[in-house]
């Protein structure tokens, strides 16, 4: 029976795609798959029982049908803040303990997923590390690229760790950072002992977001073509400068969202016709009736937001940065992406599976 704690150097890395990335390819590969999520931050009722809402997102993806309470057996609730800070919460890790061996139970291995980074959870003991070591387990951390790679933190937790961190994960690298990983921060990490496990590319597809998903998000409406609110969002572009100048880079993004003032109607055409998958009008004004036909004609939806340009665009980037994985095809495409970058046969042989 073996079991892989995965972690991650910050909250939002790329956890959930990674855990069912692995159980789906060890599924194929033909093992038997436990999953487990020991500390919960969303919660949700499941069958009259306390759960949590991702834990069970991916235990249908896995196809599995475990006892919720036995699958995240901490759930933070308000109540539960209030009792862990007061000192009146104790023997969570016991709870956890007793999870996995039930969802471990008959599994050729289990994969057990983290919360936040590696520190979460220290003010009631169920932080990354203590679990770790009471299972005795190994451990793969995760480290998404955003705007650097965290090195420092992942030769620190090696030092913590010792032989229970079989290696590190770096998700979400750009095209232009990937010769500095593998001439530079690669062999660098690999001399401290951390041995990297894959390096996932950045796919523009996996923080895409569908227009009414974007609208709901933005605290916004759709206003027009309605019916094409499944179009797709991969990123976005401020259109606060001259026309010209945001011709020449809104030629180079596609799937671009249009964040602009609503009273910016040069600017608003012109991305209309480029075929944006949806305009984002600030301040609450309505466009004129000319946009308004364009967008109807050409099929691309407008959302109007209340906020200012700037608000909208700070919401927008933490919307992409941290909009959670729900479509079939992310799901499919996060798999493919996990199984042909991850070193499994490393994997196999640290976890004793053959």
């Amino acid at each position: 029976m073996a079991g892989l704690y995965i972690g991650s150097t910050t909250g939002y890395s790329g956890k959930n795609m990674i855990v069912m990335g692995m159980g789906l390819r060890l599924q194929k590969d033909g093992f038997t798959v436990g999953y487990m999520k020991p500390v919960g931050a969303m919660p949700m009722e499941i069958d009259g029982k306390l759960g949590d809402e991702d834990a069970a997102f991916v235990q249908d993806v896995l196809g599995l049908n475990e006892d919720p309470a036995m699958v995240t057996p901490v759930v933070v609730t308000q109540d539960f803040k209030v009792k862990a800070f007061t000192g009146k919460m104790d023997g969570l890790l016991d709870s956890i303990v007793e999870g996995y061996e039930a969802v471990s139970k008959d599994k050729d291995v289990t994969l057990v997923a983290g919360s936040g980074s590696m520190y979460s959870g220290k003010y009631c003991d169920t932080d990354a590390i203590s679990v770790v070591r009471r299972l005795g387990i190994k451990t793969v951390i995760i480290d998404r690229f955003q705007k650097e790679l965290k090195y420092d933190y992942l030769m620190a937790m090696k030092e913590t760790l010792g032989d229970l961190m079989a290696g590190v994960i770096l998700n979400d690298v750009p095209p232009n950072f990937m010769d500095e990983i593998s001439q530079l921060l690669g062999p660098a990490l690999e001399a401290k002992g951390v041995r990297v496990l894959g390096v996932i590319p950045r796919d523009p597809l996996m923080g895409a977001i569908k227009v009414g998903d974007l609208a709901d998000r933005l605290g916004g409406k759709i206003i027009s073509a309605h019916n094409k609110s499944e179009r797709v969002v991969e990123s976005f572009l401020i259109g606060t400068m001259q026309v010209e100048n945001f011709m020449t880079h809104f030629r180079k993004k596609k799937n671009s969202a249009i964040i602009v003032g609503g009273d910016r109607s040069d600017v608003q055409l012109v991305a209309l016709e480029g075929d944006c998958p949806c305009l984002i009008l600030t301040g609450n004004l309505y466009p004129n009736d000319i946009i308004l036909t364009r967008s109807e004609v050409l099929e691309t939806p407008i959302i109007m937001v209340r906020e200012d340009t700037f608000t909208v665009a700070k919401k927008m980037d933490d919307i992409l940065s941290r909009h959670k994985l729900r479509d079939a095809i992310k799901i499919k495409q996060g798999a493919e992406l996990v199984s042909n970058n991850i070193d499994f046969e490393f994997l196999k042989k640290e976890l004793g599976l053959k």
